[in-house]
């Protein structure tokens, strides 16, 4: 990767030309993302790009004004601190809240990703070599229509400094993948696949033999599906794994909890929240064995980091306690302005954008019950995996999700495959009519790089640790 901007070279500019500020601070954001896809065994798309600048802050009588630029020079970084000054300036004539430095603490220290073997040891035609080997196994099943694989591999360096002390930065390695494969006999036609899946990762997440273990498991489930019978269209009992529920926790725990959100801040574009102000402490979200947390410390998830992009310390916090809402995702200016209890997830999605509320890595903590614990319990119900479609409210309330692949259960045994499983419900009575919580052997680490939010709009990476949990007497359909 390109080598950095001295950051500390700026100082002496940024003194100058930030002076009579309550306080400043200059963040740079360096990032190299590498796309590679195949399809049937040929080469589909092999891209690489670069992004990098700074953004700096200023405040002024307690107002905030940001000033970003690409141009890495002492002229370029002049302009970006007097647009950060004037514009806070500015804010004073609408202001809406008041800050004060303490928004910005001080904060020393540097982050990793942690991971077993160096990005370094794939080489780009070494990684296009493994997708083109891996689809075309796939695709060389008669069956099989289309086969497909890619992987997104970026590389992300941050860098911060402030005129109260901070300095710090942080490394991140992130790989994305997924492997899918399209299958059709007859008029029927089914699609079976990994599931996207992303972490902070080395090397060793593209080993060549898993991605064909991967592979030969995908074949044989979507033949399965080509032959089974639709999923029965009745309340019953419904187990979701983890490929699965990860979306469930971030679409309805993770997106209504942002304080932002709560506070109004994105109804013009995300939505806003069936949550209010009054439901911390005392709304019942979910049975007692329902726990909910943000941890940006657990290694290998998505959003792991030491701090946050306004230099918060990041720790784990409990969201849900015991079946209790206790805290909001809202970083330090949102907990300011609302009064409410958050987080240190303020993060920004590039150099040019100011941070804002993020969800980070949003977990359920594991339970005591085994998978078998889980299935033998059920006399009736459907055991669903890896996301197919979604919808949701712009309240985070009203739901619908439909899976690739289920197993039916009678009399607490799997009794065969069903296609096309789907579910819909409620956010508190769903998540309250949750039975059992998987313990650690269920547990798994997903994510994924595409959530969007703000506006101008940011897609920023998130985590999600969870394990298979079951849910009694849901709304269970079937059909395409």
């Amino acid at each position: 990767m390109t080598m950095r901007a001295n950051l500390h070279d700026f100082r002496p500019i940024l003194s100058k030309a930030l002076d009579g500020c309550d306080w400043w601070g200059i963040r740079e954001y360096r990032e190299t993302t590498q796309f590679r896809m195949a399809r049937n065994g040929q080469n589909a798309k092999n891209e690489t790009s670069f992004d990098h600048g700074v953004m700096v802050e200023a405040m002024v009588a307690g107002k905030i004004g940001y000033g970003a630029t690409n141009e890495l020079t002492s002229d370029g970084i002049e302009r970006a601190c007097q647009k950060a000054k004037t514009n806070a300036h500015l804010s004073a004539l609408s202001s809406l809240f008041t800050f004060d430095p303490s928004i910005r603490p001080k904060a020393v220290g540097n982050y990793h990703s942690k991971f077993e073997k160096p990005l370094e040891e794939l080489a780009p035609g070494l990684v296009q070599e493994r997708l083109m080997k891996t689809t075309k196994m796939m695709a060389a099943d008669e069956a099989v229509i289309e086969a497909s694989a890619y992987v997104m591999i970026t590389e992300t360096q941050i860098n911060y400094l402030s005129s109260n002390g901070s300095d710090w930065s942080q490394t991140f390695h992130m790989v994305t993948k997924d492997l899918s494969a399209t299958a059709k006999k007859g008029e029927i036609t089914q699609n079976r696949s990994l599931g996207m899946q992303g972490r902070q990762w080395g090397a060793e997440s593209l080993e060549e033999s898993q991605l064909l273990k991967e592979s030969e498991r995908i074949v044989r489930e979507v033949h399965q599906l080509l032959v089974a019978d639709d999923c029965p269209t009745e309340k019953m009992d419904m187990i979701l794994s983890p490929d699965q529920l990860y979306l469930q926790v971030h679409e309805s725990i993770g997106h209504p909890l942002e304080l932002d959100r709560i506070l109004g801040d994105e109804r013009n574009y995300a939505g806003w929240s069936f949550v209010g102000p009054e439901d911390f402490g005392s709304l019942r979200y979910g049975p007692d064995i329902l726990n909910v947390t943000f941890d940006p410390g657990l290694p290998g998830e998505m959003a792991s980091y030491q701090f946050d992009d306004n230099g918060v310390p990041a720790t784990k916090e409990f969201l849900i306690e015991n079946g209790i809402l206790k805290n909001g995702i809202g970083g330090i200016e949102s907990q300011k302005r609302s009064g409410l209890g958050g987080v240190s997830c303020a993060r920004a999605t590039s150099w040019n954008r100011p941070a804002i509320d993020r969800m980070g890595n949003i977990n359920i903590e594991p339970g005591e019950s085994s998978m078998d614990d889980m299935i033998k319990s059920t006399e009736n119900g459907v055991l669903m995996q890896t996301n197919r479609s979604w919808s949701i409210d712009d309240y985070r309330n009203k739901f619908q999700f439909g899976c690739e692949y289920g197993h039916l259960i009678k009399d607490g045994e799997i009794k065969g495959v069903v296609k096309n499983p789907n579910y819909r419900s409620s956010t508190v009575p769903f998540w309250n009519s949750l039975s059992h919580v998987g313990n650690g052997e269920t547990f798994e680490i997903w994510g994924s790089p595409y959530c969007g939010k703000g506006e101008p709009n940011q897609v920023i990476r998130v985590g999600h640790a969870i394990p298979t949990c079951k849910f009694e007497n849901i709304e269970v359909f079937g059909g395409a």
